[in-house]
């Protein structure tokens, strides 16, 4: 279903609001909370019914409540004096008001992934955080692990992430998610541990229905795959890892590498977000340094609208703390390392590191200076050929 108001519309299927032909980034609690409204605008909804719709009937305070009702007027440009489109009708609730148009009522079921299509779905991690995931191709089930950052729906419009998708569901039937605190999954989250990362992993292996599969970690994905696989050695028949690490830059190294990445936490805390920050762009070359305008504005515009600047903060030093170095050697799968040799994110060590822990790794070099690998560069035929032989 789309609903229209003013220059705005709410799409459920890609959860989505949209404002003068613009996608803007809001919570996913914000954004069940406008739906609700306006699939019940011809009545007033209570704050029991909007804790039950929105929070799954979980205690929160009234000023976690305000606090989503003001997210959401702001989203849509309703002024809390005018109350255009929200009104606060007190000791009663509230009520979306205002001309709506449906579109789409009579739409299809979503069609099952194919080679030029995902299906989104949701589930919950045993903690109740909502995560979503996507399914796309056809052939051996592939978990694609949540990184640093996602967003399904960009993702899949992206001139970094729809080729690299589109080659992995050539052959794989690709099982990937947004991780807690970014993209569709939810944003309002305090624990951002390794261990809730893994359950999140299980709730969309769970949801997906997959008893064995390969697993493709890259980055902050590779310790994430890496105590996964230590845990349920019995589930995976694979494991690529790329440009990953078994301990953080604040838990190894010298001093000036923690100093580094406590650097870049305080950068994002304070330039995380806003258009035009020089800060935001500069760190979306760090990822990409050989890549074209386009590729890094697309890496701009994803860091913007996938998460807020308190979870972008979060995770990454949440990232920087992972360790894996204990649970290296318990892993039983058959490992595929790749790595970028001037990578700026994840130095180059890292990666030889784990090739040499894993039991019967095999290691492949990829010259690049770029930590995601694009089409244009050699390094990218050379990283599907070694995938190929690997699953051959």
């Amino acid at each position: 279903m789309r609903y229209r108001f003013g220059d705005y519309e709410l799409v459920s299927e890609t959860r989505e609001l949209v404002a003068g032909g613009q996608p803007c980034a809001v919570e996913p609690q914000v954004f069940d909370l406008l739906r609700h409204l306006i699939e019940h605008r011809e009545r007033v909804v209570s704050q029991d019914e909007l804790l039950e719709a929105v929070w799954g009937g979980r205690i929160v305070s009234d000023s976690a409540i305000s606090a989503r009702i003001s997210a959401a007027r702001s989203a849509i440009g309703d002024d809390g004096a005018r109350q255009q489109w929200i009104r606060t009708l007190p000791r009663h609730g509230f009520r979306f008001v205002g001309a709506v148009e449906v579109a789409d009522a009579g739409a299809p079921p979503p069609l099952p992934p194919s080679a030029d299509r995902q299906r989104v779905a949701f589930c919950c991690s045993a903690d109740g955080t909502r995560i979503a995931y996507g399914v796309s191709g056809s052939g051996e089930p592939l978990v694609r692990v949540g990184h640093w950052l996602t967003h399904l729906e960009n993702d899949w419009r992206s001139p970094i992430w729809r080729p690299f998708l589109d080659r992995l569901d050539r052959r794989f039937q690709v099982v990937r998610y947004d991780q807690r605190g970014n993209g569709l999954s939810d944003w309002s989250v305090a624990d951002f541990s390794l261990d809730r990362f893994i359950e999140d992993m299980e709730a969309v292996v769970g949801a997906a229905g997959l008893d064995r599969f390969a697993i493709y970690g890259a980055s902050q994905g590779v310790p994430i795959a890496i105590a996964y696989a230590a845990r349920h050695p019995e589930k995976i028949s694979r494991m690529v890892l790329q440009g990953g690490f078994e301990k953080g830059r604040l838990v190894r190294g010298p001093a000036s590498e923690r100093e580094a990445g406590e650097a870049i936490i305080t950068l994002i805390r304070h330039g995380w977000g806003r258009r035009g920050s020089p800060f935001i762009k500069a760190f979306a070359t760090l990822f990409i340094p050989e890549g074209s305008e386009e590729q890094v504005e697309s890496l701009v515009e994803l860091q913007r609208l996938t998460t807020s600047p308190e979870n972008a903060a979060a995770l990454r030093a949440a990232v920087d703390r992972f360790d894996v170095s204990d649970l290296v050697e318990k892993v039983a799968a058959p490992t595929l390392i790749l790595h970028a040799s001037d990578d700026g994110v994840q130095p180059l060590e890292q990666g030889r590191m784990l090739a040499a822990r894993i039991p019967g790794a095999e290691f492949v070099l990829l010259e690049s200076a770029n930590h995601v690998i694009l089409p244009q560069e050699p390094a990218w035929s050379v990283l599907f050929e070694a995938i190929e032989r690997f699953f051959a």
